[in-house]
């Protein structure tokens, strides 16, 4: 996430049930702005292809034949930072949202979604975005309402944010992109991603929609 969006997009697909990959990869290269790379129907094949294939885009399903679609995501957060992680599922329920979130995923969309609104997702995920279905990003706003706004640790260690880092998440958290981010703060895109990465540091979390999640556990951002 710390690199210029490129001029095509890359994108790898993990998807188990033929019929919904075919429609993914069709939709993908019906679009000159993005470009299929690697595709897999299973979490190991897609955990041994993801180095070679390096894609700008991960798109998971959850469901998996072998193993749940949060270890390819704690996989790829690990070991390709760079790389933008966005769930797409039949599975809307709190448990897998926030397991996803917390793995690393920075989107969250629904299979119901039309071509057309899923390929608008993976160029918004890729422009700093965190797309996610309407439903699906209300269960996140009222689970960060939720949490409890007390102790500031992580792993037993303090968490100390700094103001401009708790002001990069809050804005984050409202759905501007690194960008937009940049010019509400009168600073580069580079600063805004420096911050963000101190972010990921200090909160222990590998994405954005993580980090945004954990910061308001522990307090640094509160409810509009």
């Amino acid at each position: 996430m710390n690199r210029p969006p490129s001029p095509i997009v890359q994108v790898m697909i993990v998807e188990d049930d033929q019929g919904t990959l075919d429609r993914l990869a069709e939709a993908i290269c019906r679009d000159s702005r993005i470009r299929l790379v690697e595709k897999a129907r299973t979490g190991r094949e897609a955990i041994a292809r993801l180095a070679a294939a390096s894609p700008d885009v991960l798109l998971v399903d959850l469901g998996l034949p072998d193993i749940h679609g949060t270890e390819v995501i704690r996989h790829a957060a690990r070991t390709l930072p760079a790389c933008d992680i966005m769930v797409i599922t039949m599975f809307g329920d709190e448990r897998n949202v926030m397991e996803s979130i917390e793995a690393g995923a920075s989107g969250y969309v629904l299979k119901d979604r039309s071509d057309t609104e899923l390929v608008a997702a993976i160029l918004e995920l890729h422009a700093g975005g965190a797309p996610m279905t309407p439903g699906i990003a209300r269960l996140v706003l009222n689970r960060m309402h939720a949490s409890p706004q007390g102790g500031l640790k992580t792993e037993g260690q303090p968490v100390a944010l700094t103001s401009r880092e708790v002001d990069v998440l809050s804005l984050l958290s409202r759905g501007y992109t690194y960008i937009e981010i940049g010019e509400r703060l009168a600073i580069s895109v580079h600063t805004v991603t420096s911050h963000i990465k101190n972010s990921y540091r200090k909160l222990a979390v590998h994405s954005g929609a993580a980090a945004v999640t954990r910061a308001a556990e522990l307090g640094f951002l509160r409810p509009r």
